[in-house]
């Protein structure tokens, strides 16, 4: 057993990341966090803990270093193939089968560390659909809490031994060699977004298909766990699949998963959420004075917000982005790390600060409609109109900031643009038809007077002939 003070200066170690780094630890399992926090100082030559705490306050890139340590990303392309294979031959088709021909399939690799894992489905849903409908229909979110792993998922660039698991005619299918390794294929690495995402902490993802999270629950306790577990089902959709490391078993108190294939580790969505599990995403949200049916309205609208057939953003009183539902995400290419950030500095703020800015909309505190707003982007061009509401506290009345709501009328706008081109169209023809008009009436008169001239001029050659007749 510890001594009891190098229990206390543990936890000062990760109450000192929690606070001034941002880096919340508390939630993994004591043991391994020890065994990975004494590797780090051992390879600075630091025994207690106490002095790495100064360490630590004194160079601030340090706990970069620590993180980097602590999350062991150990990961490969189609890591225990046998999986794989399962996921590829019945879990995937059933996901296809489940969609109509041209509806959207969403799938969520939570703790993708260096992005092998969300590329190796991206390349099975490729070899399922075909690489063009591949394109048109999935959309796949990559989130980690490593910075330094998500920035090498983002470039998607491997070196040789990184990839040499990979079947010869897949790496010749879907990678490029280059001078820096082998990348992944620049078309099908768009349809990835990468954020950084916190499981025990962060909103999940929502209407997801399938959701990969491998041997990453491990590292939690019991309670974190759990937690998470919610979370993962909130963001499945109902015929979802979620897939688990093969170390990896699940330990909910309520079984809201059910199993799949325990040797793959495979799961779908068991009994419903009840009001505790939603209490459980975020405990501390919930005031003591708020009553369960209260709670269970909010869990209503953050459902009917996150499901909602259009983009939606909210907006605080310091011009901070709080909350974007998927539609904005995909509609804005926004990730994770765009939580936050001031508004102005994103592309629908810019678009919306092209007409009017959020600043005088809190002094009018009135909604404001934008319509046909033109968005400009490497894919197109599309139209928007832009509903802003304010959004009042409901015991005050203070004012908390703005909802914005994006509906996309490019078609609508292409039907007036086409429109004003039939009536330009038209109005050339009867101007044509006009011109024609009178350049025939004038033909016409034309003709009479020359009629007239050809009349008058055979009278005078009929007088001229009988004048002749009359002399001979």
């Amino acid at each position: 057993m510890k001594p009891p003070q190098l229990d206390r200066d543990f936890e000062a170690l990760l109450d000192y990341l929690k606070h001034n780094q941002g880096c919340d630890l508390t939630g993994y399992k004591r043991p391994t966090l020890m065994r990975r926090f004494s590797c780090r100082m051992q390879q600075l030559h630091i025994d207690r803990y106490q002095d790495y705490l100064q360490y630590l306050q004194s160079h601030s890139q340090e706990w970069i270093e620590l993180l980097d340590s602590i999350l062991i990303n150990v990961t490969s392309f189609f890591r225990d193939r046998e999986a794989w294979d399962y996921l590829a031959s019945e879990i995937v088709p059933k996901i296809i089968a489940s969609k109509q021909p041209d509806e959207p399939i969403r799938v969520w690799s939570a703790g993708c560390a260096s992005g092998q894992e969300v590329y190796s489905l991206l390349i099975l849903f490729a070899e399922a659909l075909g690489i063009e409908s591949c394109l048109q229909r999935v959309q796949l979110y990559a989130t980690d809490v490593d910075k330094v792993a998500l920035q090498q998922a983002r470039q998607a660039v491997y070196l040789a031994n990184e990839v040499k698991g990979l079947a010869p005619d897949l790496l010749e299918k879907y990678f490029e060699p280059t001078e820096q390794g082998y990348a992944f294929d620049r078309r099908l690495r768009r349809k990835v977004i990468c954020g950084r995402h916190n499981l025990a902490e962060d909103a999940p993802m929502s209407k997801i298909d399938l959701l990969a999270c491998r041997n990453t629950l491990m590292y939690f306790n019991s309670d974190i766990q759990a937690s998470v577990l919610v979370r993962f089902h909130f963001a499945l959709k109902n015929n979802g699949f979620l897939f688990l490391g093969k170390h990896e078993t699940l330990t909910a108190q309520r079984p809201i998963f059910t199993l799949v294939n325990i040797k793959h580790r495979i799961y779908a969505k068991g009994l419903h959420l009840e009001l505790g599990d939603c209490l459980s995403i975020n405990p501390k949200s919930r005031p003591k004075e708020t009553s369960d049916s209260s709670v269970s309205q909010l869990c209503f609208w953050r459902a009917a917000f996150e499901t909602s057939p259009f983009a939606q953003l909210s907006v605080d009183l310091n011009n901070r982005l709080v909350a974007a539902n998927e539609q904005a995400n995909f509609l804005f290419r926004l990730t994770l790390d765009d939580a936050n950030l001031p508004f102005s500095e994103l592309a629908p703020g810019k678009l919306v600060s092209s007409h009017i800015t959020i600043g005088k909309f809190y002094c009018d505190r009135h909604p404001v409609n934008l319509k046909n707003m033109k968005q400009t982007t490497s894919e197109g061009t599309k139209y928007l109109d832009i509903f802003i509401v304010p959004v009042f506290s409901t015991n005050n009345n203070n004012l908390l900031g703005v909802n914005l709501t994006f509906i996309d009328v490019s078609d609508r706008q292409q039907l007036v643009e086409k429109l004003e081109y039939k009536s330009l169209e038209l109005a050339r023809v009867l101007e044509t038809c006009q011109e024609t008009k009178t350049a025939l009436d004038t033909t016409r008169i034309e003709l009479d007077e020359t009629q007239k001239e050809l009349e008058a001029l055979h009278q005078e050659i009929q007088f001229l002939e009988r004048d002749m007749q009359l002399r001979n």
